[in-house]
C-alpha cells in the first residue's frame, strides 16, 4: 500500500486510536493499520475505521471519563 500523504510504501501494523469526544477519552489499542516508512501516517482500512466508529458510538453511550478498548477484544 502507498501512503496517502506522501506516497511512499506503507506497512501493516497497529496503533493506539485516541478519540477525544468533550465529555469522554476513547482509547483503543492494537488497532490494525498501514503505517508509512517515512512520514509515519497511519492508514485505516474502511473495515477498521467503520469497526472503529462502532466502538466509540458505542463508548460514547455508556461512558464518561476514560474508556480503554482493546480493539482485538472488541472486533
Amino acid at each position: 500500500m502507498k501512503c496517502t500523504n506522501c506516497g511512499s510504501k506503507a506497512i501493516e501494523s497497529t496503533t493506539t486510536s485516541v478519540t477525544d469526544l468533550g465529555d469522554c477519552v476513547v482509547i483503543v489499542r492494537n488497532v490494525p493499520c498501514y503505517k508509512c516508512e517515512e512520514c509515519n501516517e497511519i492508514i485505516y482500512t474502511l473495515e477498521v475505521t467503520e469497526r472503529l466508529e462502532q466502538m466509540i458510538k458505542q463508548a460514547r453511550q455508556i461512558m464518561q471519563g476514560i474508556a480503554v478498548m482493546e480493539y482485538t477484544e472488541a472486533a
